[in-house]
C-alpha cells in the first residue's frame, strides 16, 4: 500500500493508493507540501 500525505495550513490529508506506479503519477502532480510511504505490514507477503 502506498500513502500520499499532503500539509496544508489547516489540515493534513492521506490518500491511499495500492500500486507504486498510481501513486507515483498522482504524487508528480501535486504541488503542494507532500511525502509518499510505502507501507508495509507484518503479516504481507514480500
Amino acid at each position: 500500500m502506498w500513502i500520499i500525505t499532503l500539509y496544508s495550513k489547516d489540515s493534513i490529508r492521506m490518500f491511499e493508493f495500492e500500486s507504486e506506479k498510481e501513486a507515483r503519477k498522482h504524487f508528480n502532480t501535486i504541488q503542494e507540501s507532500k511525502i509518499i510511504s510505502n507501507i508495509i505490514y507484518y503479516n504481507d507477503h514480500c
